[in-house]
């Protein structure tokens, strides 16, 4: 009974782990995971050296120049939140762009800025070197006129 209490002391102590992990859910080896932790880090954790990970060189050496992560949002992503929820615009995804080098993925940003409610959206091109995806480009909102 008591190895009993043991293990189960040990079981919930894993189960419950040590706190709260805010990355994106999903397969860490697809572009959609690789585009939302991106802008996770841009948005949500405020971290321009995070995001500039996920970034192809190009863009990281473009980010940087930026200085922060507020700045590079404002200017260049033309986006700004107090808080941000990411997610993946699922209604035309293609399978065929996950087997290949490149992918394109439309994100949806809903959030909150000076107390209003603010929805946008943006279209990013990915690339996979070695494996890995990396954010190539954030192209304007794709439904805007």
């Amino acid at each position: 009974m008591k190895y009993l209490t043991v293990i189960l002391a040990c079981f919930t102590l894993l189960i419950s782990g040590c706190g709260k992990d805010n990355k994106g859910t999903g397969e860490s080896s697809t572009p959609g995971y690789t585009a939302t932790t991106y802008f996770d880090s841009l948005y949500n954790q405020n971290n321009l050296e995070m995001a500039a990970k996920h970034a192809t060189p190009r863009l990281a050496r473009v980010m940087r120049s930026y200085g922060t992560a507020k700045q590079f949002t404002r200017n260049l992503v033309n986006m700004q939140f107090d808080q941000v929820t990411i997610e993946l615009d699922m209604t035309n995804q293609s399978l065929r762009e996950q087997y290949g080098d490149s992918a394109k993925i439309n994100m949806v940003f809903t959030g909150m800025l000076r107390g209003e409610q603010v929805d946008d959206m943006r279209s990013v091109q990915l690339l996979r070197k070695k494996g890995k995806w990396y954010v190539d480009k954030i192209n304007p909102d794709p439904f805007a006129r």
